[in-house]
């Protein structure tokens, strides 16, 4: 009797097996994936795309305007200890960085008044600071705002399964997958497009923050060689 019963549960297993269905498996596609987001995608990509472009553009100027040629302030100090100030204005304006124009600013300014200069200097290191920050709100939006949209991406996703829900009477994977296709991949995408902007916006608020301390140290460099002149 056992015997009859072990060579069932073998029969069964290999018709069972002889029967299985051969399993495919479709290649994901990240397109499609991101397709099935739904139009909350489409904004969030654009913010995506202005993020990048504005980080790679900064991220090239700052670090032009950036640039610190050592040989600026020693040669302005020898021309002018031999009094030669349009030499040293011939000299700067060639160079086309932020400093250079600091120093130019202090030149034209060279037999005013102490304060007069430091004043000057000060307002020029400023305007340069400034100009090297323009434009880099626009990350600080985009880490705002990226996240909202794939916040309402997530409320419209669930609404659809509710919705699908409701007109099928149906609660099975296949009618609720198209809604947490949307609820999960705007919420990532939207919250991975912040978290890029975020990460931008502080990788080029310390590369202008380092280079103010530099642009204040050679203001603080020139104002000693006008003592010293004098």
């Amino acid at each position: 009797m056992v015997l009859s019963f072990i060579l069932q549960i073998q029969e069964t297993a290999v018709s069972t097996l002889g029967t299985t269905p051969e399993v495919t498996h479709e290649r994901l596609r990240w397109f499609d994936l991101l397709a099935k987001g739904g139009p909350v995608m489409v904004p969030i990509a654009i913010l995506l795309v202005i993020t990048i472009y504005v980080w790679v553009y900064k991220f090239i100027t700052i670090n032009g305007q950036s640039k610190i040629d050592d040989r600026l302030i020693p040669q302005v100090k020898d021309q002018l200890v031999l009094g030669n100030l349009k030499s040293a204005k011939s000299y700067v304006s060639n160079v086309n960085t932020s400093i250079a124009r600091v120093v130019d600013t202090g030149l034209d300014m060279v037999g005013s008044p102490m304060n007069e200069v430091e004043s000057g200097l000060e307002t020029a290191s400023n305007i340069e600071i400034m100009e090297m920050e323009k434009h880099m709100g626009v990350l600080r939006i985009v880490a705002g705002i990226a996240p909202m949209l794939g916040f309402i991406g997530t409320i419209g996703g669930v609404i659809k399964i509710f919705y699908d829900i409701s007109t099928t009477n149906d609660i099975s994977i296949s009618v609720i997958s198209a809604g947490l296709y949307q609820k999960m991949i705007t919420s990532g995408f939207g919250l991975l497009t912040g978290i890029i902007a975020y990460g931008a916006f502080n990788i080029l608020t310390m590369k202008v923050e380092r280079f103010a301390l530099k642009l204040q140290r050679a203001a603080f460099d020139f104002i000693r060689i006008i003592n010293t002149k004098e």
